[in-house]
């Protein structure tokens, strides 16, 4: 899946480490064949003519999910729906943990300061801008615009930054205008930067 198309872009999941692995597992001794079924997003990260070269196996390259691999082992043959690319709500919300654990110690510690210092209304914008980054952008990452992923973290950040600008505008008395500004423009780019992270978890790049 996902996780293979990274780890080729990357170099981990690549020709060098699928020869090595042949080599030092004594592969060519266990099995009598000399062909090696791959994920289909394994191929930005392996040369099969280099493999064959060096190793004697021949790559194929299977169904890009592995649940797939049953039918096509029977048939031999990938249909479209096995090499299409797909990328749903439940697979983008899996690394949302990840993403909030990273971001756990540059959002609640801050935001904690914040508050008990009596500026709970920049706590909870703060938190709305690390929450957009890391919940929000990948559950509607399909629905923003534009392809750059920090221009749609931007426009995410600047979404989410007024309800609670509105919502001030009648406490913040003639420093509102200020105030809302400095919102839109320090908050903002927090969400596009965690949007940015995220660029390596998906196959939209």
């Amino acid at each position: 899946g996902i996780n293979v198309w990274c780890a080729a872009g990357k170099g981990t999941f690549g020709t060098d480490e699928l020869v090595w692995r042949i080599g030092i597992t004594g592969l060519a001794q266990v099995v009598s064949h000399r062909r090696l079924i791959l994920p289909q997003l394994s191929a930005p990260g392996v040369s099969w003519p280099e493999v064959l070269r060096r190793s004697g196996f021949l790559v194929e390259f299977g169904p890009v999910r592995a649940r797939d691999l049953p039918a096509y082992l029977a048939e031999r043959k990938a249909t479209p729906s096995m090499r299409r690319v797909e990328f749903p709500l439940r697979d983008r919300l899996v690394l949302v943990p990840v993403e909030l654990v990273h971001a756990f110690p540059f959002m609640v510690v801050p935001a904690l300061a914040l508050w008990f210092l009596g500026a709970g209304f920049i706590a909870i914008e703060l938190l709305l801008a690390f929450l957009a980054g890391t919940v929000l952008f990948p559950a509607l990452l399909p629905y923003l615009p534009t392809k750059d992923f920090s221009t749609k973290g931007l426009i995410l950040g600047i979404l989410v930054m007024i309800p609670p600008v509105v919502l001030w505008s009648g406490d913040a008395g003639t420093l509102w205008p200020v105030a809302a500004a400095a919102s839109f423009l320090i908050f903002p780019p927090m969400t596009a930067y965690l949007a940015l992270n995220f660029t390596g978890c998906t196959p939209y790049t």
